[in-house]
C-alpha cells in the first residue's frame, strides 16, 4: 500500500498522522469539488514532527475528505451537540460543501472507503501497539494535528497554539497528562488542557492505561508554525508553504514536550 507508511523504531512512543495527507484516489473522487477537496488537511504536520524523537511513525497519504481516520467509524459523534465532521465528511469546517448535489457517498460508498482505507490504517496503528507494548511495560501513543487558528463554525475565537487532549483524564496516567502539559506550559505558549479538542477516535480508542497504553492527542494552531493568513477567504495561496526557519521556534518547544513523554515511557518521568 503506497499510501500508508510505517517507520519503526523500539522505543515506546508511537507518532500517529491520521490527516496530514492530501491524496483523492480516482476510485473516490467523483462528484468531489476540487477547489475545496484538501482545504482542511493538516498541512505539513509530518515536516513539523520529522527527526524531533526516536519514535515509531504511523502515516497516510489519503486525505481526510475522502475518510477520516480519527473518527468513531461507526459513525457516532465524538462532540455531541458541538458541530464536526463525520467520518466521510459532505462539508469543510467552514460548512462549504465538498460534493457536487446529490453526489455525497451512501452507506456503500462508506463501507468501501472504510474497508479499503481506514481498516488498514488502523490495522498499522494496532500493530505497533502490540508490537511495542510487547516490549515496554508502558507505550505512549501521540496523535499529531493542526489546525487553522479560527474556524467559527467550529469553535470561537482564536485557539490556543496547544491543545492538548486526553478525554479528561480517560486515555493516560495523569504523570503523563501533568508531563505533557507542563512542558507546554514552559514553552510560553497558550495552551489548554481538553479544551475544544479533547482528543479524537485514536486517543480515545487505544488510550487505554490500565493496559499499558497511554495516548495523547495534540492539535496545533497553524499559526503557530505557518505563516496563516487571518482569513482563509482572503489568501489566493491555500494552504501556505512550509519554512523549516519560521517553524524551527515551534519544534523545539514540540521536542521537549516528546522528551516528556518518552521519558514517562521509559518510566524515568
Amino acid at each position: 500500500m503506497g499510501w500508508l507508511h510505517v517507520e519503526r523504531r523500539e522505543t515506546p512512543l508511537i507518532l500517529a498522522f491520521p490527516h496530514g495527507g492530501s491524496v483523492l484516489p480516482d476510485r473516490f473522487v467523483d462528484g468531489l469539488r476540487d477547489a475545496v477537496a484538501t482545504i482542511d488537511a493538516d498541512w505539513h504536520i509530518r515536516a513539523l514532527y520529522e527527526g524531533l524523537a526516536e519514535a515509531t511513525l504511523v502515516w497516510t497519504d489519503i486525505s481526510r475528505t475522502i475518510i477520516d481516520c480519527n473518527r468513531d467509524p461507526s459513525g457516532a459523534s465524538l462532540y455531541p451537540g458541538q458541530t464536526t465532521t463525520g467520518l466521510c465528511p459532505t462539508e469543510t469546517f467552514d460548512g462549504v460543501p465538498l460534493y457536487e448535489p446529490g453526489a455525497e457517498p451512501d452507506a456503500a460508498a462508506i463501507a468501501a472507503r472504510r474497508e479499503a482505507c481506514f481498516d488498514p490504517y488502523h490495522a498499522a496503528l494496532s500493530g505497533e501497539i502490540a508490537r511495542l507494548r510487547a516490549l515496554h511495560p508502558r507505550v505512549v501513543v501521540y496523535d499529531c494535528h493542526s489546525i487553522r487558528s479560527r474556524v467559527p463554525r467550529l469553535f470561537d475565537g482564536e485557539l490556543p497554539e496547544l491543545n492538548i487532549g486526553t478525554d479528561r483524564g480517560a486515555t493516560c496516567d495523569p504523570v503523563l497528562e501533568a508531563a505533557v502539559t507542563g512542558a507546554a506550559a514552559a514553552s510560553g505558549r497558550s495552551h489548554v488542557l481538553n479544551g475544544r479538542f479533547r482528543g479524537g477516535w485514536t486517543t480515545r480508542h487505544y488510550g487505554r492505561p490500565q493496559e499499558g497504553v497511554h495516548a495523547v492527542q495534540m492539535e496545533i494552531a497553524m499559526r503557530a508554525y505557518l505563516r496563516e493568513p487571518a482569513e482563509l477567504a482572503a489568501s489566493p495561496d491555500w494552504p501556505p508553504p512550509y519554512d523549516p526557519d519560521f517553524a524551527a521556534p515551534l519544534r523545539s518547544d514540540l521536542a521537549r514536550i516528546l522528551v516528556a513523554a518518552l521519558d514517562f515511557a521509559k518510566g524515568s518521568a
